[in-house]
């Protein structure tokens, strides 16, 4: 895994982690419990699907839009100048968007005229799906880099030599970090070709909604496919004035998944750590999620169970059982201490909105118990308060703690 990944436990540091995990029956799914928040424009319907079938709770707001092809001026321009000066080399990124760039330029009338550039220049692939959009359009490209990396298609014209060289980079919509820099400090002339641009969402309500949730800790994992779309969401926590409260809860509570190290940019440049799949593709980002969130879902030894806390659940032996927020509350203000009396002043801060009366808390606490279904897991102490049925071994190891 990328050498920024790094472990958190939901509720409390590392150290008190378990690598034990609870089974959970197969038609759960190993997401049953957790809450993942998707932020893509694009696809973001499959991704939900999968995350879906692995168990999750998904809730989904586009972080932002997509300008359609056919309205965008800039990409007209450029695709203009480089049929006026056609480029030496032409460095296609995504599939989306070399099939998207083709059918603006046939809308506009020069569809002919462009295909003839791509296929008089040498034409590079940064992967298998930029190949075949390549090929659906009738043309060849001259190589594709193994690692899908543009790292290493930048070291093949690096070595090969740029001086002097027109290159047109089809552009999608994330940074680059050096890569045109790179190009130019050759000698290159680079024309960038923005086959779309990203817009903040139409409708922001979704956003906010999302971004409300994240900051409450609603959430167990935020999932980014794109840079733009991490960008938007830190910029719309600014705007709210949110910024302290959203990088505290993906700093201690909310696991950031990102789909490759370009799109974890703006997070990590402050200060987010992410977790990131080795192959930059949806399916490989739900399994990342699937491996990190149960193996940061607190365990503890309670009367003679297993128990896991998940984000709106808890798994009792082999049994999900779904917990409401605020039994959640409750839960986690007693795990952050287990086996030690939290009394039911301390457990009233932790009820969100209920006021003073400590009535809330034992109202909220029988629910609890219900929800469970194993009463004895939580023991009342008699005029002090309530705590967790430890077995005695670990009773013993958290007696310091």
């Amino acid at each position: 895994m990328p050498a920024n990944r790094t472990r958190h436990a939901p509720l409390e540091s590392s150290a008190t982690m378990r690598d034990e995990s609870v089974a959970v029956p197969r038609q759960q799914g190993p997401l049953a419990g957790f809450t993942v928040g998707v932020t893509a424009a694009r696809r973001a319907e499959e991704l939900g699907v999968l995350l879906q079938r692995r168990g999750a709770v998904v809730l989904h707001a586009p972080a932002l839009r997509i300008v359609p092809l056919s309205d965008d001026t800039e990409l007209l321009d450029a695709t203009k100048a480089l049929i006026v000066q056609a480029p030496d080399v032409v460095i296609a990124t995504t599939a989306i968007g070399f099939r998207g760039w083709v059918e603006a330029a046939d809308g506009w009338g020069i569809g002919d005229e462009l295909l003839a550039v791509l296929r008089d220049s040498e034409l590079l692939a940064r992967g298998p799906k930029v190949k075949g959009a390549i090929r659906a359009a009738g043309l060849t490209e001259q190589w594709s880099p193994a690692s899908e990396s543009m790292a290493e298609v930048l070291d093949r014209l690096l070595a090969e030599g740029v001086e002097g060289r027109r290159v047109a980079i089809q552009l999608h919509g994330e940074p680059l970090p050096g890569f045109v820099e790179s190009l130019e400090a050759g000698g290159a002339e680079v024309v960038a070709v923005p086959v779309y641009r990203w817009m903040p969402p139409e409708d922001i309500g979704p956003l906010d909604r999302l971004l409300d949730a994240t900051v409450a800790r609603s959430l167990d994992a935020l999932t980014f496919t794109s840079a733009p779309a991490a960008a938007s969401l830190l910029a719309r926590a600014q705007e709210r004035g949110l910024e302290r409260e959203l990088l505290a809860a993906l700093h201690q509570d909310v696991l950031a998944v990102c789909v490759g190290p370009v799109t974890a940019l703006p997070l990590q440049a402050v200060g987010v750590a992410t977790v990131q799949p080795e192959r930059f593709r949806l399916g490989p980002l739900v399994q990342v999620v699937c491996a990190e969130l149960p193996s940061r879902a607190r365990l503890l030894p309670i009367a003679g169970h297993r128990v896991q806390i998940r984000g709106h659940a808890v798994c009792v032996d082999d049994a999900l059982r779904p917990v409401p927020p605020a039994g959640m509350s409750l839960l986690r203000a007693l795990v952050r201490r287990p086996g030690w009396v939290v009394s039911r002043a301390d457990l009233l801060k932790a009820l969100p909105g209920s006021g003073r009366d400590e009535h809330a808390v034992e109202t909220a606490m029988t629910r609890l118990r219900t929800a469970l279904g194993e009463p004895r897991l939580i023991q009342t102490v008699v005029k002090r308060g309530y705590r967790l049925a430890l077995d005695p071994a670990a009773d013993e190891k958290y007696a310091g703690s």
